[in-house]
């Protein structure tokens, strides 16, 4: 778990490095900031759609995914749950929506290779590489994220130990199921959510990231039905 503990560490460190700058910067940089975390995130998604999109053996499963999951998370109502959760520790008109910088970070953090595959490797093989370059990356970018949103960044700390622990302790039986392919389908669909995040963060289009969060289940699914088949 070192590599999970020094992962999370990094993301606290940077969240209280970041809300520390904010209270230097003047409103209109911040403003200035908020822009530049919006477009990097849509760069970041696209990258990762455009990377993984010609590895895909099918074609179509992010389409349904998107579709499937978006419905399910507005179902359940997950952004207006998670906002009313985040307005306990914002005070209403005080800046960028907490909410909002949660659900991007936390989606910045988590999806992705190295958030996955690291702590399999920690597991298995004792190789922690993986997760101590994803750490400094997360340090940058918490410390980027907190001087926009503030010191609530922190709690993107806490749901990256959950996520990175929970795969640890089944590392035995998730490293032979994340496979390549599955591992693409979701790099794809993590890629489309990070870039509408960006695109809420810009105000272009409030495309409530936190409802269309199931669909990161339905490529784990898909492949769940075909295994046993």
């Amino acid at each position: 778990m070192l590599g999970t503990i020094v992962n999370t560490g990094t993301i606290l460190a940077g969240s209280i490095i970041g809300s520390v700058l904010k209270k230097g910067i003047r409103e209109q940089y911040q403003e200035t900031m908020f822009n530049a975390m919006g477009f990097a995130a849509v760069a970041l998604g696209i990258n990762a759609v455009v990377k993984n999109m010609p590895n895909s053996q099918f074609p179509v499963l992010f389409i349904l995914s998107l579709a499937v999951g978006s419905l399910a998370g507005t179902m359940a109502d997950l952004d207006g749950r998670f906002s009313r959760l985040t307005d306990r520790f914002s005070k209403p008109g005080s800046g960028p929506d907490l909410g909002q910088g949660l659900s991007t970070g936390i989606l910045l953090f988590c999806v992705g290779t190295l958030s996955i595959l690291g702590p399999i490797e920690s597991a298995v093989h004792g190789d922690n590489t993986f997760l101590f370059t994803n750490a400094t990356l997360d340090f940058v970018t918490s410390m980027v994220l907190a001087s926009t949103y503030g010191i609530g960044m922190a709690f993107a700390a806490a749901v990256l130990f959950c996520w990175q622990g929970g795969i640890y302790l089944c590392a035995g039986f998730l490293s032979s199921f994340l496979t390549p392919e599955l591992l693409t389908e979701v790099s794809i669909v993590g890629g489309i959510l990070i870039a509408a995040s960006g695109l809420s963060i810009l105000k272009i289009k409030d495309a409530r990231t936190l409802n269309m969060l199931p669909s990161l289940l339905i490529p784990v699914i898909w492949f769940l039905v075909k295994d046993l088949f």
